[in-house]
């Protein structure tokens, strides 16, 4: 590992200034435990390591009823533990549950699993269900960017080098919600997905039909995606059909377009999109008699 310079700012306007200042020559840290890895096998070099431990406000999950704020530098760990994320936005933390180790997730942050770009970010499908929206600091004020729209390849994204992801917004999900993230891999262990399945549906109550569907693929395509065409053709069906989700599965399918790699086909991948979206929505719906039952 080559040598460099340690900043540690204690605001977000002065890790602004230098990411600013020394351009290229910077990385951001948060967690390290991408960047460290990177730094040791040589593959990244940067001349300034610039922490974001030390500034105040984006280490904490705020939730006001009507909307979740969770700052970039909350870790895993606390979103694993976090009992409003549990109660209200469960397939966030079905997401944490299996990321890494206990040790991992307890310096992993959420900001660094979204910034990396990777396509296989377990954090990045739910939020995209959720209709998360991202801020970002930079020398021109702040940002928010929609994270539907926040990838654009295997670790390309939005975001300029000069800024800094502060928090995600998350608005309050609807009464009648339910929810459900599966992460799809070959042993239950510390392992990266194959496949990452997303699902937040909205009932009507009375008629047990759905109102609106939201699911996030990720490995499902060069990018994390909203299967939009399968929400359109859920939206105003039967919840609990059994044939109606089965199709919902094909036209997922079609609309994917996972790459082939060293850890399975695309074929493969297709056959476990199909296979995963009624459970996952079957799951998720249980949870909702869950949440009836008690009241």
């Amino acid at each position: 590992m080559k040598g460099f310079t340690y900043h540690e700012p204690n605001s977000i306007g002065d890790a602004v200034n230098l990411l600013n200042d020394n351009g290229a020559r910077a990385s951001l840290i948060a967690g390290g435990t991408d960047l460290v890895i990177k730094m040791k096998q040589g593959k990244s070099e940067p001349e300034h390591v610039i922490s974001l431990q030390s500034i105040p406000g984006i280490n904490e999950i705020k939730y006001s009823g009507e909307e979740l704020r969770i700052g970039s530098m909350v870790t895993h760990r606390a979103i694993e533990q976090s009992k409003i994320i549990r109660d209200k936005f469960s397939l966030l933390a079905d997401a944490v549950d299996n990321l890494g180790s206990v040790q991992v997730r307890n310096l992993a942050t959420i900001g660094g699993n979204i910034c990396n770009g990777a396509p296989s970010a377990d954090t990045v499908g739910p939020l995209m269900a959720l209709d998360a929206v991202l801020l970002f600091e930079g020398p021109e004020g702040e940002r928010s960017i929609p994270i539907t729209e926040f990838f654009h390849g295997p670790g390309k994204t939005a975001q300029a080098a000069n800024e800094i992801l502060k928090e995600i917004v998350i608005h309050d999900l609807p009464p009648g919600s339910c929810s459900r993230y599966i992460k799809y891999t070959r042993r239950k262990a510390m392992d990266l997905p194959l496949l990452g399945i997303a699902l937040v549906l909205v009932s009507d109550g009375a008629e047990d039909v759905c109102k609106e569907a939201r699911i996030g693929l990720t490995l499902a395509a060069p990018t994390p995606i909203r299967a939009t065409k399968t929400e359109e053709y859920v939206a105003g069906k039967p919840l609990r059909s059994s044939a109606m989700w089965d199709e919902a599965g094909n036209i997922a399918v079609n609309e994917s377009s996972p790459r082939t790699s060293f850890r399975t086909t695309s074929a493969y991948r297709k056959k476990i999109i199909q296979a995963l979206l009624p459970r996952a929505a079957f799951e998720a719906i249980r949870r909702l008699s869950e949440q009836q039952r008690k009241g």
